[in-house]
């Protein structure tokens, strides 16, 4: 008997019949189980959007009632009132954008030098950002302070974005995604007389753009629900972003217990919108660079 023989694999003794019968119970229980565990996890949010609706009297009843029987927008007019919501929403806004367009400029000039470029001390830098990715951040808002305070950028719009226009994940995420840029493209490139801003601006950046998404998402993300650095880093009331405002309020002591409630759910739905927005439109992308990831 040859060796081939000898080694080969014995057929499955699982009838096709019985694998498919398995399928099908296997199935439906896969989406009971992640049915399940979306409901736990979005249950929170289920629950600060309804309270967002509900009137005094349902958010303080015992037992807790999820439906509002009376849907009303009482909570959003009477949050206008109390607090200067535009102003603040246009902070966030106006911070989290530049945030993220600063992060997505330098990041991914940085990783494209880091993936492309041949120069002194690239392996030293590349190891500078992986240990900056060790460090927690919280140890940085000491240091961050003072530097700001130094250079008199407290209580402004650079104060608050500056901290953050680049950060080592974001460094680390475009260069890793432009390490599988053939090399010859680029050099082709070359060849044909074009300069490195073109070849970075005009064929990089097209071939990163799944990794693009997945950092404005992220970059957005962590920027728009910041509480820590703009609590620190603002003292005038004008510059205060939404996360700060909504904390200032909820301590209030003259706030209501239970339209009080209901403004801070409305408030907390405001803020989570342009979060939800953000995802919807990149999600595609999103989506596409974190399979790319997966298979590299």
């Amino acid at each position: 008997m040859s060796t081939q023989q000898a080694t080969a694999p014995a057929p499955s003794s699982v009838p096709d019949s019985t694998r498919r019968r398995e399928g099908r119970v296997r199935k439906p229980l896969l989406y009971v189980v992640a049915s399940l565990g979306l409901l736990v996890m979005s249950a929170p949010f289920l629950w600060m959007a309804l309270s967002a609706f509900k009137t005094k009297k349902d958010l303080t009843a015992s037992p807790p009632v999820w439906i509002p029987s009376t849907w009303t927008l009482q909570n959003f007019t009477d949050l206008l009132d109390q607090l200067d919501m535009p102003r603040y929403f246009l902070n966030s806004l106006i911070v989290a954008v530049l945030v993220t367009v600063c992060n997505l400029l330098f990041c991914s000039m940085l990783g494209y030098a880091l993936a492309k470029l041949n120069f002194s001390g690239r392996s030293k830098v590349f190891g500078v950002v992986l240990a900056a990715l060790m460090v927690p951040g919280n140890l940085m808002i000491l240091p961050l302070y003072v530097l700001m305070n130094k250079l008199n950028l407290l209580d402004s719009y650079a104060g608050l974005v500056l901290p953050f226009a680049a950060g080592a994940f974001g460094v680390f995420l475009m260069r890793q995604f432009m390490v599988t840029i053939p090399d010859e493209l680029l050099e082709a490139a070359r060849m044909d007389g074009a300069g490195e801003w073109y070849i970075f601006w005009r064929i990089v950046l097209p071939l990163v753009k799944p990794a693009l998404a997945t950092l404005t998402i992220f970059t957005f993300l962590g920027s728009w629900n910041n509480f820590i650095w703009p609590l620190i880093a603002t003292n005038d009331p004008d510059k205060y972003t939404l996360p700060v405002a909504l904390a200032t309020f909820a301590n209030d002591p003259n706030r209501t217990v239970g339209g009080g409630n209901g403004m801070l759910m409305a408030g907390s739905l405001l803020v989570v919108l342009p979060v939800l927005l953000v995802f919807a439109v990149l999600q595609r992308h999103f989506t596409q660079g974190i399979a790319t990831a997966g298979m590299k």
